[in-house]
This record gives C-alpha cells, sequence and structure tokens, in this order.
C-alpha cells in the first residue's frame, strides 16, 4: 500500500465532520490494506506509529524538507521501516544518523507526503478523539460487533493490534484476547453528576468512595515481578519504587490493581496535584525519600490466576478487600447517610466523591454511567489550542488561553472560550517558555500550538454563543492546573460542556 492512500485518507477525514463518512473512509482503507501494512496504517492515521516518538525534534524535521518527489513511491512498509530504524539508533552522533535516514525518506515522498510525515512525527496528527471512530471503522470493515472490537482494543491497550486481529480472524481472533500480566488495561472512567442525590437517584446498589485529587495508576503484580502504569499506559514502574515495595508485599501471587497516589503533608492532607505528577518523571533520591506517595486501590481487576473484569464490583470490592484492605479508598457500600461521605471527603481535603454501581462489571475505556463522580465545583479538561501575549504586568508572557472540547466525531477540538484567570506567575513563566515549543503558527498577538496539553478549568457554568465554533461559550472560566497525566483523547467532549447548559425555565 503506498503511503498516499494514507495521506489521502487522512485529507479525507480532515474534511468532513461527519462521523459517518469518516468511518467509511477509514473502512474502505482497512479493507484494502495488505495484512503487514495494516498495523502501520492504523498507527499512522490516528497519529500514533507503532514505534511511538523516535527522538527527533521539530526543528530537525522542518530542515529535512526538500524538493519533493513529483509521483507517490513511498509504501506504508518502507515507512514503518525507517522509523524503527530511526528509534534503534542510539549513541554518539546519533542525531545525525537519524537526519540522514529521514532525509532519504523525505527525498523519496512528494508534498502532501512530506507534510503528513511531518505532522506525523511532531505530534500535530496525534488526535487520540479519532480512537472512537476507528473502532467502529475497524467493526465495519471485518463486519464484527463493536463491542467485540471495543473489548479486545481495553485488553490490547493497542488499535494496530486490536486491527490486525479483526481483518485476519474476526470475533473469534478478538475473542482470544486476555487481561495480561505487564500488559496495562484501558481504565475505566466516570461521568459527572450535577448532585449526590441525582447521581443517588440514577444508580441502584452502591458504593461511596472518596473522589481523591491524587494520580491514577495501574499496578500489575506476577509474583515478584511489579509493573506500575499511569492512566495514559505509560509504565512508571522505575520512579515509584515505594509503591513497588508495598505491592510486592501483598498477601498474593498475583494482582492488579487499579487506584489513585498521591502525596500527602505531615498533616495527612493531600499535597498539590503538580508535586504528586513530579515524582513520575523523577529518579532522585532525594526527592524520592521527601516526597513519598502513597497508594489507594479502588478496584481488583486480577487475583491469583482469576480474571475479574466482568464480574460485579461487589466482588471485585471483596477481592479488592481480601488482598489490599489496608490500602483502599475510604469508601463504603450502601451508606446509610452518603452526604456524611461527601462532608468528609471535602473536610479531608478532596474533590467530592464516587458514586459506583455495585453491579457492573468494568467497563475499560469508556466514560458511562456506572461510575459517577460528584464534585461541589464544575471543572472542565479541556485542551490548549493556543495563547495571547500578556498586557500591563502580563508583558512578556503568554497569558489568555484559548481553550478546545474533544470532538468526540474525531475531528480537531472544538474552540468553547478563554481565560487567563487562575494563571499564577509560575504557570505563566511555564507557558511562555513551553507553548512555542508546540507553536503550529504565529501572528503578532498569538501563538497557536499542536492540541495535545490537557488544562483543568473551573467554571461558573456554560451558556450558548454565536462566538465560538460550538454554540457555547465558559462562564467565569479560571485556569486551575494543567494535567500531563492525560492527553487529549481524556478532555471533555463538547458534548459534556453543552450538557452544562441551564435550561430555560419558562
Amino acid at each position: 500500500m503506498l503511503l498516499d492512500d494514507v495521506v489521502r485518507a487522512s485529507a479525507a477525514l480532515a474534511a468532513t465532520r461527519s462521523r459517518k463518512a469518516k468511518i467509511a473512509t477509514l473502512a474502505e482503507l482497512l479493507t484494502a490494506a495488505p495484512r503487514e501494512e495494516l498495523a502501520p496504517a492504523v498507527g499512522f492515521l490516528t497519529g500514533q506509529p507503532r514505534q511511538g516518538r523516535i527522538g527527533t525534534g521539530w526543528r530537525t524535521l522542518a530542515d529535512l524538507r526538500t524538493t519533493p518527489a513529483p509521483v507517490p513511491t513511498v509504501t506504508v512498509a518502507a515507512v514503518d521501516a525507517v522509523l524503527s530504524e530511526v528509534a534503534a539508533v542510539s549513541g554518539s552522533g546519533s542525531a545525525k544518523r537519524r537526519a540522514a535516514v529521514l532525509g532519504a525518506l523525505f527525498a523519496k515522498a512528494t508534498e502532501a507526503e512530506q507534510d503528513f510525515l511531518f505532522r506525523l512525527l511532531t505530534g500535530e496528527l496525534r488526535h487520540g478523539a479519532l480512537e472512537g471512530v476507528m473502532v467502529d471503522a475497524i467493526a465495519t470493515a471485518a463486519d464484527v460487533p463493536g463491542e467485540v472490537v471495543r473489548r479486545a482494543f481495553m485488553l490490547s491497550g493497542r488499535l494496530p493490534e486490536t486491527a490486525g486481529a479483526a481483518m485476519v480472524g474476526g470475533s473469534s481472533a478478538l475473542a482470544e484476547f486476555r487481561l495480561e500480566l505487564g500488559r496495562p488495561v484501558r481504565p475505566m472512567l466516570a461521568s459527572p453528576a450535577e448532585t449526590l442525590d441525582d447521581a443517588l437517584a440514577e444508580l441502584g446498589s452502591v458504593v461511596v468512595e472518596y473522589k481523591l485529587d491524587g494520580a491514577r495508576i495501574q499496578v500489575h503484580r506476577d509474583g515478584d515481578d511489579i509493573r506500575v502504569y499511569t492512566r495514559t499506559l505509560r509504565e512508571i514502574t522505575a520512579h515509584v519504587g515505594e509503591l513497588a515495595q508495598l505491592v510486592r508485599s501483598l498477601p498474593c501471587e498475583s494482582v492488579v490493581l487499579d487506584g489513585e497516589t498521591l502525596a500527602l503533608t505531615d498533616d495527612g492532607r493531600p499535597r498539590p496535584f503538580q508535586e504528586t505528577m513530579s515524582r513520575f518523571g523523577s529518579t532522585r533520591e532525594e526527592q524520592v525519600r521527601a516526597l513519598l506517595l502513597r497508594p489507594y486501590f479502588f478496584d481488583c481487576l486480577h487475583l491469583n490466576g482469576t480474571d475479574l473484569l466482568d464480574a460485579p464490583l461487589r466482588e471485585r470490592n471483596a477481592a479488592l478487600r481480601e488482598v489490599a484492605g489496608e490500602h483502599m479508598i475510604p469508601g463504603e457500600s450502601e451508606p446509610a447517610d452518603p452526604a456524611a461521605l461527601l462532608a468528609g471527603s471535602l473536610a479531608a481535603g478532596h474533590e467530592g466523591v464516587m458514586i459506583k454501581d455495585l453491579d457492573s462489571p468494568y467497563a475499560a475505556g469508556r466514560r458511562g454511567r456506572s461510575w459517577l463522580k460528584v464534585k461541589p465545583a464544575h471543572t472542565l479538561d479541556l485542551v490548549v489550542l493556543a495563547a495571547e501575549w500578556g498586557h500591563g504586568r502580563r508583558t512578556g508572557f503568554l497569558s489568555n488561553l484559548h481553550l478546545g472540547a474533544r470532538d468526540p466525531d474525531g475531528g480537531p477540538p472544538i474552540m468553547v472560550g478563554k481565560t487567563f484567570k487562575g494563571l499564577t506567575d509560575t504557570l505563566l513563566a511555564w507557558q511562555t517558555e513551553h507553548l512555542p515549543q508546540l507553536a503550529t503558527r504565529r501572528d503578532d498577538w498569538t501563538v497557536y500550538v499542536r492540541p495535545e496539553l490537557v488544562v483543568e478549568i473551573e467554571l461558573d457554568g456554560v451558556q450558548t454563543s454565536p462566538r465560538y465554533p460550538g454554540g457555547v461559550a465558559l462562564r467565569f472560566a479560571r485556569v486551575l492546573r494543567y494535567r500531563p497525566d492525560k492527553e487529549p483523547a481524556d478532555a471533555d467532549s463538547i458534548d459534556a460542556v453543552r450538557a452544562m447548559l441551564r435550561p430555560v425555565n419558562g
């Protein structure tokens, strides 16, 4: 398959807002792709090459643009091989060798292919919201139920692998995916509820747990082998030795636990989220000693050879209590006074509570209604699209942020507002240093960036507005923090933003 086929499909995806049209375009390409090129083609179209980041920066790639080839000849297999070769380069002179290998590839590419490769390798094509559309396209191309594809993707964590199984072996091949120790499962997500009473009325028999202001973790143990992953499935075991040591001491042979971790002050209150996240990238021994992480587990997906994904939450909670009872998140099943748990969580410095259906299975990777979160403050996770240069005291700093909500149909984020409120001096300095590195274009007032940073925004609500493409605008929005633990695919959708519109009484 020619790379040009993928480039044309990518252009067709960008040219339409229709989910049905996107699915048809992707399904047609998947059907036409040779078996050996299917996985890399899926990776390219979702902006996530199989090799991950290959260690080549924006400036190097920009310098590789050269006189384009007149006709397309580069194959998907050839590009995949080049990326594997570049990813394997290391040691002295590696930057020069990477540039030489990639330069040879760019020289064979047409103008459209060069542009696609540049955006792919700089991360500009990483629009994870397209994953849901790709899942539906795989189901269409392979003529299998969408739920079967979604479950296989949940367990594999990799769309290319899922697509390959679907196209080659259909439903039976997809059904062979199992929870595998050491391979992270896509995490189950929660949806917001307006009030505690609303959440309790929506669900039946429930457990009410504290909602912590921590970082999501998934821990796998297979004998003495311990692996710790973030919510984006990135392994961080080397950075969180105390968590690995704790899990190694649990009374079991094998286990998969879902939970949160956070750093606490001396009086037991949560430290700022950024301090917890700083541990995920640090191996400095002095920081490890000064800022220990404490885990709070709230689910058990596997215990001693038995997979529990399909078991109801009440059974998973029993297994969790058996293996990690003293490290369970504070909560209570079928509580007599749920309001007291909410008050207790807030008094302890946490965000609110989670209300979970005790009869629900673990539906990984989906934001369903079996888990509901209740927080007094309205917050949204949005994508940073641009930043404007500040005035007055903020002259010289990138300040006012342009904010976008995720398009559930796989398009680019949809702008819903701007804000400069809540930005501390530290955040202003960080933005001014970091955002230009993600710039796609600039004008006199604004730096436009690749949509890959997620920021948590507190707001009073939303209102209808013709000013922004989504038809809504944020009311009194202010920045709480950046969310390095989340990707654009984890941001709130435009549907979630519109759902916050207050009904008109009449």
